[in-house]
Protein backbone atom coordinates (compact mmCIF):
# COMPACT_ATOMS: atom_id res chain seq x y z
CA UNK A 1 0.00 0.00 0.00
CA UNK A 2 1.27 3.24 -1.42
CA UNK A 3 0.78 6.14 1.15
CA UNK A 4 2.39 9.29 0.27
CA UNK A 5 2.23 12.26 2.58
CA UNK A 6 3.26 16.18 2.27
CA UNK A 7 3.11 18.57 4.94
CA UNK A 8 2.45 22.32 3.47
CA UNK A 9 0.80 23.62 7.05
CA UNK A 10 3.57 24.94 8.73
CA UNK A 11 2.03 22.82 12.13
CA UNK A 12 5.35 20.67 13.02
CA UNK A 13 3.26 17.26 13.29
CA UNK A 14 3.94 13.40 13.40
CA UNK A 15 3.80 12.47 9.35
CA UNK A 16 4.46 8.76 10.31
CA UNK A 17 1.84 8.15 12.64
CA UNK A 18 -0.71 10.08 10.29
CA UNK A 19 0.64 7.41 7.81
CA UNK A 20 -0.02 4.83 10.08
CA UNK A 21 -3.49 5.73 10.94
CA UNK A 22 -4.82 5.84 7.49
CA UNK A 23 -2.38 2.47 6.61
CA UNK A 24 -4.35 0.68 9.55
CA UNK A 25 -7.66 2.45 8.15
CA UNK A 26 -7.33 0.94 4.75
CA UNK A 27 -6.21 -2.64 6.58
CA UNK A 28 -9.28 -2.57 8.40
CA UNK A 29 -11.61 -2.05 5.47
CA UNK A 30 -9.68 -4.86 3.47
CA UNK A 31 -8.42 -2.07 1.08
CA UNK A 32 -5.73 -3.77 -1.74
CA UNK A 33 -2.16 -3.47 -0.84
CA UNK A 34 -2.12 -2.02 -4.42
CA UNK A 35 -4.35 0.66 -3.16
CA UNK A 36 -2.34 4.40 -3.64
CA UNK A 37 -3.83 7.54 -0.58
CA UNK A 38 -2.33 10.86 -0.73
CA UNK A 39 -2.03 12.78 2.15
CA UNK A 40 -2.03 16.93 2.05
CA UNK A 41 -1.71 18.72 5.07
CA UNK A 42 -2.65 22.43 4.14
CA UNK A 43 -2.98 25.90 6.20
CA UNK A 44 -5.96 27.77 6.84
CA UNK A 45 -6.00 29.76 3.73
CA UNK A 46 -5.59 26.67 1.42
CA UNK A 47 -8.36 24.47 3.62
CA UNK A 48 -10.43 27.92 3.23
CA UNK A 49 -9.92 28.12 -0.46
CA UNK A 50 -10.31 24.55 -1.13
CA UNK A 51 -13.69 24.26 0.82
CA UNK A 52 -14.99 27.24 -0.95
CA UNK A 53 -14.31 26.10 -4.57
CA UNK A 54 -15.18 22.29 -4.06
CA UNK A 55 -18.15 22.30 -0.93
CA UNK A 56 -19.18 25.88 -1.85
CA UNK A 57 -19.16 26.69 1.62
CA UNK A 58 -17.49 29.66 3.67
CA UNK A 59 -14.12 29.75 5.96
CA UNK A 60 -12.03 26.31 6.40
CA UNK A 61 -12.66 22.84 7.60
CA UNK A 62 -10.94 19.98 9.13
CA UNK A 63 -10.94 17.65 6.77
CA UNK A 64 -11.73 17.13 2.96
CA UNK A 65 -11.60 13.52 0.57
CA UNK A 66 -10.97 14.20 -2.97
CA UNK A 67 -12.20 10.13 -4.93
CA UNK A 68 -9.84 9.79 -7.76
CA UNK A 69 -10.48 6.41 -9.07
CA UNK A 70 -14.26 5.24 -10.10
CA UNK A 71 -15.22 2.13 -8.28
CA UNK A 72 -17.46 0.08 -9.64
CA UNK A 73 -20.75 0.15 -8.70
CA UNK A 74 -21.02 -3.81 -8.17
CA UNK A 75 -19.00 -4.12 -4.83
CA UNK A 76 -18.21 -1.91 -2.09
CA UNK A 77 -15.41 0.20 -2.28
CA UNK A 78 -13.83 -1.98 0.28
CA UNK A 79 -14.06 -4.88 -1.11
CA UNK A 80 -10.50 -6.40 -1.40
CA UNK A 81 -9.38 -6.92 -4.97
CA UNK A 82 -6.26 -7.30 -5.54
CA UNK A 83 -5.87 -4.45 -8.57
CA UNK A 84 -4.05 -0.76 -8.24
CA UNK A 85 -6.09 1.75 -7.40
CA UNK A 86 -5.76 5.67 -6.76
CA UNK A 87 -7.65 5.87 -4.14
CA UNK A 88 -7.71 9.86 -3.79
CA UNK A 89 -6.43 12.68 -1.51
CA UNK A 90 -7.37 13.52 2.10
CA UNK A 91 -6.10 17.04 2.47
CA UNK A 92 -6.14 17.95 6.55
CA UNK A 93 -6.10 21.11 8.63
CA UNK A 94 -3.59 20.95 11.44
CA UNK A 95 -4.52 24.79 12.55
CA UNK A 96 -8.03 23.99 12.15
CA UNK A 97 -7.77 20.97 13.99
CA UNK A 98 -5.83 22.36 16.88
CA UNK A 99 -9.13 24.20 17.86
CA UNK A 100 -11.05 20.85 17.43
CA UNK A 101 -8.68 19.15 19.86
CA UNK A 102 -8.01 21.47 22.44
CA UNK A 103 -12.61 21.48 22.74
CA UNK A 104 -12.58 17.73 22.46
CA UNK A 105 -10.38 17.67 25.34
CA UNK A 106 -7.71 15.31 23.80
CA UNK A 107 -3.93 16.03 21.29
CA UNK A 108 -3.70 17.29 18.23
CA UNK A 109 -2.31 13.93 16.60
CA UNK A 110 -5.51 12.48 18.31
CA UNK A 111 -8.04 14.63 16.16
CA UNK A 112 -5.57 13.86 13.26
CA UNK A 113 -5.98 10.51 13.27
CA UNK A 114 -10.01 10.93 13.51
CA UNK A 115 -9.73 13.18 10.72
CA UNK A 116 -7.40 10.83 8.89
CA UNK A 117 -9.70 7.81 9.33
CA UNK A 118 -12.70 9.85 8.38
CA UNK A 119 -10.91 11.05 5.54
CA UNK A 120 -10.11 7.68 4.33
CA UNK A 121 -14.01 6.67 5.12
CA UNK A 122 -15.55 9.15 2.63
CA UNK A 123 -12.41 7.86 -0.20
CA UNK A 124 -13.95 4.23 0.21
CA UNK A 125 -17.58 5.63 -0.01
CA UNK A 126 -18.82 6.50 2.98
CA UNK A 127 -20.98 9.13 3.86
CA UNK A 128 -22.88 10.72 6.56
CA UNK A 129 -25.48 12.79 5.31
CA UNK A 130 -28.49 10.73 6.37
CA UNK A 131 -28.98 9.37 9.76
CA UNK A 132 -28.28 5.83 8.73
CA UNK A 133 -25.43 6.66 6.53
CA UNK A 134 -24.01 8.93 9.62
CA UNK A 135 -24.44 5.84 12.23
CA UNK A 136 -22.42 3.88 9.70
CA UNK A 137 -19.90 5.73 9.23
CA UNK A 138 -19.27 6.73 12.53
CA UNK A 139 -19.56 3.60 14.20
CA UNK A 140 -16.95 2.43 11.74
CA UNK A 141 -14.56 5.46 12.66
CA UNK A 142 -15.21 4.95 16.31
CA UNK A 143 -14.10 1.27 15.96
CA UNK A 144 -10.79 1.48 13.68
CA UNK A 145 -10.15 4.58 16.39
CA UNK A 146 -10.19 2.03 19.24
CA UNK A 147 -8.85 -0.59 17.08
CA UNK A 148 -6.08 1.92 16.35
CA UNK A 149 -5.59 3.00 19.55
CA UNK A 150 -5.22 -0.23 21.31
CA UNK A 151 -2.60 -1.50 18.32
CA UNK A 152 -0.45 1.42 19.23
CA UNK A 153 -0.86 1.30 23.04
CA UNK A 154 0.26 -2.73 22.47
CA UNK A 155 3.07 -1.88 20.30
CA UNK A 156 4.12 0.87 23.05
CA UNK A 157 3.73 -1.94 26.11
CA UNK A 158 5.93 -4.14 23.96
CA UNK A 159 8.85 -2.09 22.76
CA UNK A 160 8.99 -0.83 26.37
CA UNK A 161 9.20 -4.79 27.87
CA UNK A 162 11.75 -5.53 24.91
CA UNK A 163 14.17 -2.10 26.43
CA UNK A 164 13.63 -3.53 29.78
CA UNK A 165 14.74 -6.82 28.70
CA UNK A 166 17.63 -5.57 27.01
CA UNK A 167 18.92 -3.21 29.96
CA UNK A 168 18.43 -6.70 32.33
CA UNK A 169 20.67 -8.89 29.69
CA UNK A 170 22.94 -6.20 29.27
CA UNK A 171 23.56 -5.67 32.88
CA UNK A 172 24.08 -9.51 33.20
CA UNK A 173 26.11 -9.10 30.52
CA UNK A 174 24.47 -11.43 28.36
CA UNK A 175 23.93 -9.03 25.86
CA UNK A 176 25.24 -9.21 22.30
CA UNK A 177 25.30 -13.02 23.48
CA UNK A 178 25.05 -14.29 20.02
CA UNK A 179 28.01 -12.52 18.59
CA UNK A 180 30.29 -14.19 21.12
CA UNK A 181 32.42 -17.34 20.52
CA UNK A 182 31.72 -19.83 23.05
CA UNK A 183 34.08 -22.15 24.67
Amino acid sequence: MSIEIANESGVGVDEESIVSAARFALDQMEVSPLAELSVLLVTLDVMEDLHERWMDLPGPTDVMAFPMDEMDGTRRPDAPEDTAALLGDIVLCPAFARDQAKKAGHSLMDELHLLTVHGTLHLLGYDHAEPAEEREMFGLQNRILADYQAARLEASRREAQRSADDRLLGAAGLDGGADREQP
